[in-house]
């Protein structure tokens, strides 16, 4: 196959591959993440320079977690406000909400320096009122899915994936995948 994951996690981009099912190769490049609160724009400048560096049509992500209170914040700025703040501080700031809503989205953007393809994942739900659970990586022990009433770092494998899969939109990226790779053939 013809593309290339960029990621500078090698855990994550084994876990798309798991998820996946497919072997893409992963390779780190050095890209410069914009601010923006618009993830799409993030997503697209990071494939662009990924594509520029690799010479290769490249899939990045970008994950964001959108609190209601804050008027979508921390969004794209999630990492940051993890590392800034802690996940304790982070369910504080949901405080002033009784439902205490929140969306998690995840964009992925596949670029072979003509086109960009975007697909879209996301999933209401509530920010707990105290990090649970140990699966998964980023915001997983603070977000609790619509009509569930455990985080996401608290399901098992299998509910996880489950809820991570309407989150990561990785089916549609997998049949993009396949049928380029058919065209190609």
């Amino acid at each position: 196959m013809n593309v290339v994951y960029v990621t500078g996690n090698p855990g994550k981009a084994k876990y798309f591959n798991k998820l996946i099912g497919l072997d893409i190769p992963h390779h780190s490049a050095d890209v410069d993440e914009i601010q923006s609160l618009d993830t799409k724009d993030i997503a697209i400048h990071k494939a662009k320079q990924a594509y520029d560096q690799i010479k290769k049509p490249v899939i990045v992500e970008d994950t964001c977690l959108y609190i209601d209170t804050l008027n979508g914040l921390p969004g794209p700025f999630i990492k940051w406000f993890e590392i800034t703040l802690g996940m304790d501080a982070i369910c504080r700031l949901a405080d002033s909400d009784p439902v205490r809503a929140g969306v998690a989205s995840n964009i992925h953007i596949y670029y072979d320096g003509h086109q960009s393809v975007i697909f879209r994942g996301s999933l209401s739900g509530t920010i707990s009122q105290r990090p649970k659970g140990t699966v998964g990586f980023g915001f997983n022990p603070i977000f609790i899915p619509a009509g569930k009433t455990q985080t996401l770092a608290e399901m098992s494998e299998n509910e996880f994936i489950k809820e991570y899969l309407k989150i990561k939109p990785l089916m549609k990226v997998k049949e993009f995948l396949l049928n380029i790779d058919k065209d190609q053939a």
